[in-house]
């Protein structure tokens, strides 16, 4: 009884000087970290700084080289993610772990106690979701499902294991406001009743408005701890980063940037591909030499499509219902649109955007071939290897990658170091058309900036940028006009002068009706 006491009074967690190496890298350098029962604590640090490492390590995914955890006041080596949740540990990861073949409830299914029947999960995990807010279809198939709709899945999944420890990374990050805000009310509700979360983010508001405490890594070790409600946002991004994040500047718009449309969408439709996507109707839009174009939405509402339509990954039976700097688009493909001049970024980084077991140079390779081919390919197609690790070396410079080696494979990354290379790698090309959906996904504050800078100048120096955000801040903060796809259905621009979080938030949720049409001729 007496053992049984003490450990009521210890912390759930106690970490003491964990250590995970890579080569000669330390990933985690003796980092301490303790979470108390009922507690919110934030994990903060720029991309690389070691957070996935470290919580790989508490869910048993990673095996630690030194260091002790000590689960409810007991020394405890965790040797699988599936003796963490044994314990009671329960983790969503920002890179998702979905069968895309299988419907939500058969995913959930996976992780729970085979015997349970599939309808009673689906039961389990509709109700579930509906009292925190976070809807989903049980029987709908992954791989027709958004982000934002899979990263319900994994939030959902990982509550119906009843943890004691709930560890989210970046769960906020393909959420819309709303479903943030939903989420923030499932969590205090969590603490309330005495269960324990790790809150890694990198916006730092919602660190401030939900975290009891926060510890900061900086290349792999503890820089320091503090109450995120009694800092500011900058200040919890100094310590982060060891300087000043600097402000992202949008200059003025140029007179070029009402005449030169590179751009130019017309009469955009699209039937459903499958019985759970969404179809287009009618979309047109220009996007002008010099601007920013930014599309806001809930998830689900016909982003996907519209970013597979716009960068050639379904073509249109109509070769003028897409032209790039003036050439009729609509039956090229990717590779022939990127030969025009455009660049593109989908949302999903690893297997989308880059193949997660080839090297960054090969991932390079992949992209560029066509566009870059006098420099990469000699005679008979011979690969020129020093010309290719030379751009990838320029764009991991210009963008701040952190990697563990000179030229590793795209999924050693973190995931914020993997989307600097992936938007470095378009830009790197100075494209005349960028269309990027989601540019900042899971990316630090300093990384953010930077990307978001990045995008501003292309478009400053002449280029066309199309931008599909789900982070109205990020939008408001880079655009010159803001469009909202609602239901398959895409809103006039709305200059950025005249925009305000209340208007946009309105055609968000479908209070005005959509007039793609007529916004062709913007």
């Amino acid at each position: 009884m007496a053992a049984e006491s003490a450990r009521g009074d210890a912390a759930l967690l106690d970490v003491r000087g964990l250590t995970k190496l890579f080569g000669e890298l330390r990933a985690c350098d003796g980092v301490d970290l303790t979470i108390e029962r009922g507690e919110i604590h934030a994990l903060l640090g720029e991309n690389g700084a070691g957070k996935s490492t470290f919580v790989k390590m508490l869910f048993g995914s990673l095996e630690p080289n030194a260091g002790e955890i000590r689960w409810d006041g007991r020394p405890t080596a965790i040797a699988s993610p599936g003796e963490a949740r044994g314990l009671g540990i329960g983790m969503v990861f920002q890179h998702f772990s979905l069968f895309e073949a299988l419907t939500a409830a058969e995913n959930i299914a996976l992780s729970l106690d085979s015997r349970t029947r599939i309808s009673t999960i689906a039961a389990k995990a509709q109700a579930l979701s509906h009292s925190y807010g976070l809807p989903l279809d049980p029987y709908a198939l992954v791989g027709d499902l958004s982000v934002g709709e899979r990263q319900r899945i994994e939030i959902i999944r990982c509550l119906l294991q009843t943890p004691e420890l709930i560890i989210l990374d970046e769960p906020t990050s393909v959420l819309t406001p709303q479903e943030a805000d939903k989420l923030f009310e499932t969590l205090e509700r969590l603490r309330s009743e005495g269960k324990s979360i790790l809150y890694i983010s990198h916006r730092l508001e919602e660190v401030k408005r939900l975290c009891d405490r926060a510890t900061v890594l900086r290349n792999g070790k503890v820089v320091g701890h503090c109450d995120p409600r009694g800092e500011s946002a900058a200040s919890l991004a100094r310590m982060m980063v060891g300087d000043e994040v600097k402000a992202v500047e949008r200059p003025p718009l140029s007179e070029r940037a009402s005449t030169d449309k590179l751009l130019r969408i017309e009469g955009l439709d699209r039937p459903p591909a499958t019985p759970f996507s969404i179809p287009l109707r009618n979309i047109g839009l220009a996007v002008h030499a010099g601007e920013v174009i930014g599309i806001a939405g809930v998830a689900g509402n016909g982003q996907s499509e519209f970013f597979e339509a716009v960068s050639g990954e379904v073509r249109q039976a109509s070769p003028g219902t897409i032209r790039i700097r003036g050439k009729d688009a609509g039956r090229a493909g990717i590779t022939e649109r990127r030969m025009m001049g455009a660049a593109f970024v989908p949302e999903e980084r690893l297997g989308h955007a880059a193949a997660p077991a080839m090297k960054l140079s090969e991932n390079l390779l992949l992209s560029r071939h066509a566009t870059d081919a006098r420099a990469f390919l000699g005679r008979a197609g011979v690969v020129k290897t020093a010309a290719i690790t030379a751009s990838a070396r320029r764009i991991n410079v210009a963008m701040d990658v952190r990697k563990s080696g000179e030229d590793p494979a795209a999924a050693s990354l973190s995931g914020g170091n993997l989307q600097k290379f992936i938007i470095g790698r378009e830009l790197d090309r100075k494209p005349s058309v960028m269309v990027v959906n989601q540019p900042t996904w899971g990316v630090d504050a300093g990384a953010a900036a930077r990307i978001r800078q990045s995008l501003i100048e292309l478009a400053r120096n002449g280029s066309a940028v199309l931008v599909i955000s789900q982070d109205l801040d990020e939008l408001f903060e880079i655009s010159d006009a803001i469009c909202v796809m609602h239901n398959g259905e895409l809103s006039e621009p709305v200059p950025i002068t005249e925009a305000t979080f209340e208007k946009v938030g309105l055609l968000m949720g479908g209070a005005e009706p959509g007039h793609s049409a007529a916004a062709g001729a913007h």
